[in-house]
């Protein structure tokens, strides 16, 4: 308000000082014809002539005063240079802001019409992924199908993109992190928002797979009990991979078809022997059972 207040002042002023500068110059203007038949002196010429270029140069004034007063009106006024949202500013109006005031930054304005996420991923998985490759992103299909999951456990529907991988692998949790962008037309997803990121890393490859359970961790050494075709278990160390939902991947120690103890292994040895039983045919003999059961009782 009290720069508006400035800038209609300056205004006010120029208008006069261009008025006094015309009554100036009119002046001067029926001094000369009079100055040339003697009407009147030299001296009284040369005061008009003074008091006329006086005039011109208070306008002069008045007009740098007034863009002044204008320049510090636009300092008032800020425009984003970009769309997004606002966040919240503690400032109010008449408050001055900027470096060495009480409010070193107005605001912050977010774009999210994309938003980036962060992925971290252990630079010894990075390695495995790669390969032979210095990269695991430069063949087409290596990292696709980028998929968010949010809280809740749901998809949102748009599918993301790679946008970079970051120069620095950290030296604190060994993770190399990857960001990949995902539109948000609807400004449904918002800055800060926690989710979870799914892709594909790799052509599809075959694996073996094993209930978690069935999995034994000590330390750093991971291991399985296999049901050979005797129905005797033995203890064998494994190499885990990756989870996939209730599974883990198995990337070395089993092989394709080879059965594995879910269930009890703190009671096994190596070389017992144990009872296989297949849930699917369990179930399945229940069934039939109770469909047996069911057919005596209408006879009866």
């Amino acid at each position: 308000d009290q720069l508006s207040t400035s800038m209609l002042a300056a205004e006010a002023e120029l208008e006069s000082a261009r008025a006094q500068a015309l009554e100036a110059r009119n002046n001067y203007d029926r001094a000369v014809p009079l100055a040339r038949i003697d009407a009147i002196s030299q001296s009284q010429l040369d005061q008009y002539t003074a008091q006329w270029k006086a005039a011109e140069a208070s306008v002069r004034s008045a007009e740098q005063s007034l863009r002044n007063a204008r320049m510090n009106v636009g300092y008032t006024e800020l425009r984003s240079p970009i769309d997004g949202i606002i966040e919240h500013t503690a400032a109010h109006v008449g408050d001055y802001v900027g470096p060495g005031t009480q409010f070193s930054v107005l605001t912050t304005v977010s774009n999210i019409d994309t938003l980036t996420v962060d992925v971290a991923i252990p630079m010894s998985q990075y390695l495995r992924y790669a390969g032979d490759r210095t990269s695991i992103y430069d063949n087409e299909g290596l990292l696709s199908d980028i998929r968010l999951v949010l809280a809740d456990g749901s998809r949102y529907p748009l599918g993301g993109i790679y946008d970079y991988t970051r120069k620095d692998v950290s030296s604190t949790t060994g993770t190399l992190v990857v960001v990949v962008m995902f539109p948000n037309p609807d400004e449904t997803l918002k800055p800060g928002q926690f989710a979870r990121v799914e892709a594909s890393v790799g052509p599809v490859r075959p694996r073996v797979v094993v209930p978690q359970q069935a999995v034994s961790q000590t330390q750093d050494i991971a291991s399985v009990w296999v049901v050979e075709a005797d129905s005797t278990v033995h203890y064998r160390r494994v190499t885990p991979g990756d989870t996939y939902g209730a599974m883990w991947c198995i990337d070395e120690g089993l092989n394709r078809g080879e059965r594995v103890v879910v269930a009890g292994q703190q009671k096994l040895h190596d070389g017992a022997k144990v009872i296989p039983e297949n849930p699917t045919a369990r179930r399945t003999e229940q069934a039939a059972a109770a469909e047996q059961a069911g057919k005596r009782l209408e006879k009866r």
